[in-house]
């Protein structure tokens, strides 16, 4: 395994003493993401039998503190801008022009949306990131009707800001099995329309083998449809990225760890996922594979 993939797959939430901010080599913005980990108690509002958060261990921190990630923020960017990062392992073995920095994102051990502060922390972002680099939120879409997200949004769209939304699913039968969350089917459809409405975009969507077999051909042409029921409600979706599993699961299926239950589709099969929805969408569409 080459250096560069294990950089793409190790996502560590911690760099070097810092607690809430940290650096990734991401496969999807072919460069450097820096994470926010906004949720460092690992509470969230979805339980994805592919998540990779091992929530046995408790969490070592129990809140997001605004003022220490804008330090840990603003360090960072300066270690990136003087080109320090590959002083630190794994960067270290990445080629250089993968070093420059694409992205600033809210992300993390949970959903970002769930922050009852969550436009004092966009505001925050705003004020410490260069205006050229992209302000992505990655987000479940649970949260995306608050009024206090909404004003978050706002302030993105303002500052080259990007929506990154998960949708998994075409039924809600397959959401439930996948997401295993309380939240409603139909109102994650409803936040991502409206949000759609209102600026473009992305949708994130991960399939997978799960216990042993993989989606059906009518799971994906519903999938398929809810993308066009989007963008004929007024949505726009910008770009549509197929993904499996990349990095071992570390969820709960029944008390019992999920990996021997879930399993990464194979490259043809992320493909042909891929080809179904430019074929039934024409939306731009993206193959991202597992191990």
């Amino acid at each position: 395994m080459s250096k560069t993939l294990t950089a793409h797959r190790e996502h560590p939430r911690r760099f070097e003493d810092f607690k809430f901010v940290y650096p990734v080599l991401s496969r999807r913005s072919r460069g450097i993401s820096i994470g926010l980990n906004t949720n460092p108690d690992k509470a969230c509002n979805f339980d994805c039998v592919y998540c990779q958060v091992d929530r046995t261990k408790p969490a070592e921190t129990r809140w997001f503190d605004v003022e220490g990630a804008e330090a840990e923020l603003r360090a960072l960017l300066d270690i990136v801008k003087a080109r320090e990062l590959a002083k630190f392992p794994p960067f270290d073995a990445v080629p250089e022009r993968l070093l420059r920095l694409n992205d600033v994102a809210l992300s993390g051990d949970g959903e970002p949306t769930t922050l009852k502060n969550f436009s004092g922390v966009v505001e925050m972002v705003t004020r410490c990131t260069p205006r050229h680099v992209k302000i992505i939120l990655i987000t479940d879409a649970s949260g995306l009707d608050r009024e206090d997200v909404k004003r978050g949004l706002e302030l993105m769209d303002a500052h080259h800001g990007e929506v990154w939304a998960k949708l998994d699913a075409g039924t809600e039968e397959h959401f439930k099995a996948v997401n295993r969350t309380s939240v409603p089917f139909r109102r994650i459809l409803n936040n991502l329309t409206e949000t759609a409405r209102n600026r473009p975009i992305a949708i994130q969507s991960l399939f997978l083998r799960l216990f042993g077999r993989g989606p059906g051909a009518e799971e994906i042409a519903a999938y398929c449809d809810r993308l066009t029921a989007i963008m004929a409600a007024g949505g726009q979706i910008k770009f549509v990225q197929v993904c499996t599993m990349a990095r071992q699961s570390m969820a709960q299926v029944n008390s019992t760890p999920a990996g021997p239950f879930v399993g990464a589709l194979t490259d043809a099969e992320v493909d042909a996922i891929a080809d179904c929805v430019r074929l039934r969408t024409g939306l731009p569409t993206e193959s991202f594979y597992g191990a």
